[in-house]
């Protein structure tokens, strides 16, 4: 895969080849019930099966372009006779109606692989163009911008990717590959220094390299997990006061993270609490899908 950024986690870089793959098998069934002879489009065969169109895939609006690994994915399962020439590169700022690609070959399978091809293209961008926009609102700060677990079900690693392409960071993929304390864990567990003691061994026996994040509601909770030997805080829903509060009472022991409560109103005062990480799970859960077209000339 050409695009590599330095912002993506060896986790997510080692899943993304079958990642793709499988994203695309999985559109791909669920609009026309399969690849190549099992395709079932009864709209395309309208068209000549011997005829041979061009078209061009147009970005209606101002975007961050992610996703172009996905749509030569779309159209190589289901659209073989088909080349894409690119015009613009993954991570491109576009304008809006520029055109992204042109493409030929067979209008039919040009026209089956279309909407799996625009959905990839159009989700992924969103989360690129919004991830962009938090980034350089915080530029000149120490925070950078964080992913979440929020993502859309079976999109994770694609959306955690389009993060790294906008510009933020990549946080652990799911449960399996980090620990993140919240109040049920501690509440369970009687204790931060008692919940933290069994993270520290979990990670001790399974990963050296595990992650441990415990998230704290207030100054009190925080001192307790300082105390305890806590290295990555998430400061849930503090407003900037105790952000500010935090930042003086952590001195530089352990990363902090701000999250909640966070958009572009806010997320410059907050990065200039002095805190580490923001994260923002706004990124991947309610995204706005990037108006994309292709439009179709024979020749």
């Amino acid at each position: 895969m050409e695009f590599m950024n330095e912002l993506m986690s060896k986790q997510v870089l080692a899943q993304l080849p079958e990642t793709i793959k499988a994203n695309v098998h999985e559109a791909i069934l669920e609009d026309v019930g399969g690849a190549n002879g099992d395709a079932k489009d009864f709209t395309a065969q309208l068209i000549s099966p011997t005829q041979v169109s061009e078209a061009r895939i147009i970005c209606r609006e101002s975007a961050v372009i992610c996703g172009i690994p996905w749509v030569e994915e779309c159209f190589k399962q289901i659209a073989p006779s088909v080349t894409i020439s690119w015009l613009i590169q993954e991570g491109d700022s576009v304008s809006a109606n520029q055109t992204l690609c042109t493409l030929k070959g067979k209008a039919q399978e040009m026209l089956s692989a279309e909407r799996c091809a625009l959905n990839f293209l159009q989700t992924l961008s969103a989360t690129a163009t919004a991830t962009k926009k938090y980034a350089d609102e915080i530029k000149g700060t120490q925070a950078h911008i964080m992913d979440t677990r929020k993502t859309i079900p079976g999109l994770r690693i694609a959306q955690k990717y389009a993060v790294t392409v906008g510009g933020g960071l990549n946080q652990r993929i799911g449960l399996y590959d980090g620990i993140l304390i919240k109040e049920n864990h501690i509440a369970a567990a009687g204790s931060i220094e008692a919940v933290l003691t069994e993270a520290l061994k979990i990670a001790a026996q399974h990963d050296s390299e595990l992650s441990i994040q415990i998230e704290v509601e207030n100054l009190e909770e925080l001192e307790s997990a300082l105390h305890a030997g806590a290295t990555l805080i998430l400061l849930d829903n503090f407003d900037t006061a105790a952000l500010k509060a935090a930042v003086k009472l952590n001195a530089n022991r352990a990363t902090l993270e701000a999250s909640g409560g966070i958009d572009m109103s806010n997320v410059k005062e907050i990065a200039l609490t002095g805190v580490d990480r923001i994260s923002i799970g706004d990124l991947t859960k309610n995204i706005h899908a990037i108006d994309l077209s292709m439009r179709f000339s024979n020749i």
